[in-house]
C-alpha cells in the first residue's frame, strides 16, 4: 500500500474520509513537513559552522560535519518533493470539493424549480394571461363609457384656445398703450371751497352790505345825489 493510501485508508472496513476530512489531513501533513524543513535547515547551518571551525584544526571532524550536512540536504530535497505532491493533491481535492458543492447546489435548485413548475402548465399560463388582458380591456371600456356619460373626455379644440389667448393678450396690450384706467361708478366729491370767481362776488356783496349799514355813508350818498 502506498504512503498516501496508508494515511487516508484508515482501518479496514471503515468508510473512506470525506473530501473535507482528507483536505484537513493533508494540511496537517504539510504543517509537519514544513516544521521538519525548518529543523533540517538549522541542522545544516550547525554542520557548516562545525566544518568551518575544524577546517584547519581537525580535518576529519570537518569532513564528518560536511557528510551530515549532505544527508540533511538530501532529506530536505525529498521533503520539498513530498510537499509539492501533497500540495497538488490538496488543491485537487479542494477543487473537487468545490465542484461537488456547486453541483449539489445546482441540483437542489433544479429540483426546486421542477417542484415549482410541477402544478403549472404552459397552456394554462397562456390562458390566464389572455384572461388578464381581456379583463384589462373590459375595465378600460367601462372607464371610457362612464366618463363619456357625464361629459368627460370631450376633445378640446386647441386652435380655439390659442385664438382666445391671443385676444386676451391683445386686449391687455391695448390697455397698456392707451393708458386706459379701470372704470369706476363712484362720482368725485364736491369741493368744500369756493371757486375764485364766486369768492370775489361774495366779497363785493359783503362790502355793499357793510356800506348800507353805516349812517355816515348813507348821508354822504344822499348829499352826492
Amino acid at each position: 500500500m502506498s504512503f498516501f493510501g496508508k494515511i487516508f485508508s484508515g482501518k479496514k472496513g471503515e468508510p473512506a474520509p470525506t473530501p473535507s476530512e482528507a483536505i484537513q489531513k493533508l494540511r496537517d501533513i504539510e504543517n509537519m513537513l514544513t516544521k521538519k524543513q525548518e529543523f533540517l535547515e538549522k541542522k545544516i547551518e550547525v554542520e557548516l559552522d562545525t566544518a568551518r571551525k575544524n577546517g584547519t584544526k581537525n580535518k576529519r571532524a570537518a569532513l564528518q560535519a560536511l557528510k551530515r550536512k549532505k544527508r540533511y540536504e538530501k532529506q530536505l530535497t525529498q521533503i520539498d518533493g513530498t510537499l509539492s505532491t501533497i500540495e497538488m493533491q490538496r488543491e485537487a481535492l479542494e477543487n473537487a470539493n468545490t465542484n461537488t458543492a456547486v453541483l449539489t447546489t445546482m441540483k437542489n435548485a433544479a429540483d426546486a424549480l421542477k417542484s415549482a413548475h410541477k402544478n403549472m402548465n404552459v397552456d394554462d399560463v397562456h390562458d390566464m394571461m389572455d384572461d388578464i388582458a381581456e379583463q384589462n380591456d373590459m375595465a378600460n371600456e367601462i372607464s371610457t363609457a362612464i366618463s363619456s356619460a357625464v361629459g368627460f373626455g370631450q376633445d378640446v379644440d386647441d386652435e380655439e384656445l390659442e385664438k382666445e389667448l391671443e385676444e386676451l393678450e391683445q386686449e391687455e396690450l391695448d390697455k397698456e398703450l392707451l393708458g386706459v384706467q379701470p372704470e369706476t361708478d363712484q362720482l368725485p366729491d364736491v369741493p368744500s371751497t369756493d371757486l375764485p370767481s364766486k369768492a370775489k362776488e361774495k366779497e363785493k356783496k359783503k362790502a355793499v352790505t357793510e356800506d348800507d349799514e353805516d349812517p355816515d355813508m348813507k348821508e354822504l350818498m344822499s348829499w352826492a345825489n
